[in-house]
């Protein structure tokens, strides 16, 4: 495969190269990404030299450069994974998230439409030519989504592929537009899609403007603790490295049209996790004096807040296999631990 990962300078898109670009199945591996404030090369310097490797600084919003790039490199496959995502961005600046959220997933299908289904006449033809006997083509789109744009959930009860979409943000809501587009290009032209819509991700090279990041630098600044709200606020976590497994086996053996959602079968209150960190950096940097519980300060909740997200993972697991290999006191031990030996990263990172 020739496959293009969009926003792989990003969080989990950095994650994701370093997990695929050695798989036998992959020819060339194109990272396409803006490089706005959260995306950084410095992320993927292990792989930079790498032959499968290319990189292009393309803009999503602009056709003409996305048409090029999966034209020029004959693009078999695409993860789809560049989006604005920060949802306090989102309320104060929502045309960002509907331009490149939207319209940028938008010229994606295009451009891949435009190579994988040149004919309109031909659509059902090709098709039948390059589907093997369990459904997959030799091409295949897979758009990475989120959770968020299920709404919130009370006490009890998942997300399910067939709950209704309900988006309560503008981020959600630019995500859950992308969703529809996909399953559109889909139903319409046959193209080969899948989606995933996955929970809260923490793990290694994630923007410190995320709840966990932050947390852990403003305890090592000694600084006040933002919780919103009460800190009672739920979401399911999956480890990055988990994710990345498991948006691989989507890709690979997920059946076409379909959406699986993944979860990491973790879920945690935002405050409990606030004092999880707090206890591990005061077991792991005794040097900074120990009780940063103390640093824990209440701020007013942001507006739309969604109470509840849990994912139901149990389609990809019957269907594909996959379970994640991490718990979150595995994993929130080994996050700090990164954070803590990689400051000069994060500091380029905020410098920036």
């Amino acid at each position: 495969m020739n496959l293009l990962i969009t926003g792989g300078a990003g969080f989990i898109g950095s994650n994701l190269i370093h997990h695929v670009i050695d798989r036998p199945e992959v020819t060339k591996l194109v990272n396409l990404d803006c490089l706005t404030y959260a995306g950084r090369l410095e992320n993927l310097a292990s792989v930079t030299q790498h032959p499968k490797y290319c990189f292009e600084k393309v803009d999503l919003r602009d056709k003409t450069a996305v048409f090029e790039v999966v034209q020029r490199h004959g693009i078999t496959h695409v993860m789809h994974l560049a989006a604005e995502s920060h949802v306090d961005r989102s309320i104060t600046g929502p045309g960002d998230f509907v331009h490149t959220n939207v319209v940028g997933t938008f010229n994606l299908l295009e451009a891949c439409r435009a190579m994988w289904l040149t004919d309109a006449s031909r659509i059902t033809s090709t098709l039948r030519s390059t589907a093997t006997e369990d459904g997959h083509h030799a091409s295949r789109f897979h758009h990475v989504s989120t959770d968020e744009v299920y709404g919130s959930l009370g006490a009890t009860g998942l997300f399910t592929e067939t709950t209704p979409y309900a988006p309560n943000s503008p981020y959600s809501a630019s995500k859950a537009s992308s969703d529809m587009l996909v399953r559109a290009y889909h139903h319409t032209y046959g193209m080969a899609t899948v989606i995933t819509n996955c929970s809260n991700n923490y793990g290694p090279f994630q923007f410190p403007e995320k709840l966990i990041p932050v947390v852990i630098q403003s305890v090592l600044a000694r600084k006040p603790v933002p919780v919103y709200g009460d800190g009672m606020n739920v979401r399911d976590w999956l480890y990055v490295r988990d994710h990345a497994e498991a948006l691989w086996v989507v890709l690979t053996r997920g059946r076409a049209g379909e959406t699986y959602n993944i979860g990491g079968h973790n879920e945690w209150a935002n405050l409990p996790i606030v004092n999880v960190i707090c206890d591990l950096i005061d077991e792991m940097a005794p040097q900074l004096g120990g009780n940063s519980r103390k640093l824990i300060t209440f701020v007013k909740d942001r507006p739309g807040h969604d109470r509840r997200y849990a994912i139901d993972a149990s389609k990809i697991q019957k269907e594909l296999g996959w379970l994640p290999a991490h718990k979150f006191e595995q994993g929130i031990r080994e996050t700090v631990r990164w954070y803590l030996e990689n400051q000069e990263w994060v500091r380029s990172v905020l410098k920036r």
